[in-house]
């Protein structure tokens, strides 16, 4: 008995570490915004971060574009096709006890134009400017619940 209980000591001392990482399921909301200086409409659907768009950036006008509901899984990239020959790729990187790091990369033609990371606590809402788009600029407001 003494000499099985030393063996698998033996063993499990001498087998490398096995590392083991649980990744849970984010729910992300993706709000695809255009920014511009042509007008001064504000999209209705804007309501839940225009205070925050219009403390960060200086557009009379905002448009939404797309709202998607993503499940995000770790390290596994979901691309979305936004506009002509851009995408979104977001992937979640990291998932802490009350934070979610989610990885944003917008391709045009293949070639990545922003790659960034955000830190997203559950109920909030973080504001990205990204690359021009038309008469203005594309912005992203991203949202998790885990």
């Amino acid at each position: 008995m003494k000499k099985t209980i030393s063996l698998i000591v033996l063993l499990l001392t001498l087998l490398p570490p096995l590392s083991v990482t649980a990744w849970g399921q984010v729910q992300a909301r993706i709000k695809i915004i255009q920014a511009s200086n042509v007008g001064t409409t504000v999209d209705g659907s804007l309501r839940d971060v225009y205070g925050q768009l219009g403390s960060l950036f200086n557009f009379t006008s905002y448009r939404l574009m797309r709202d998607l509901d993503l499940k995000l899984i770790g390290n596994k990239p979901q691309a979305i096709p936004i506009h002509g020959n851009r995408s979104l790729e977001v992937t979640l990187v990291g998932e802490f006890k009350k934070m979610a790091e989610i990885q944003l990369r917008i391709f045009r033609d293949g070639t990545a134009v922003l790659n960034t990371q955000v830190r997203l606590a559950p109920g909030r809402t973080v504001i990205v400017g990204g690359p021009k788009h038309g008469d203005g600029v594309a912005i992203f407001a991203i949202s998790a619940s885990f």
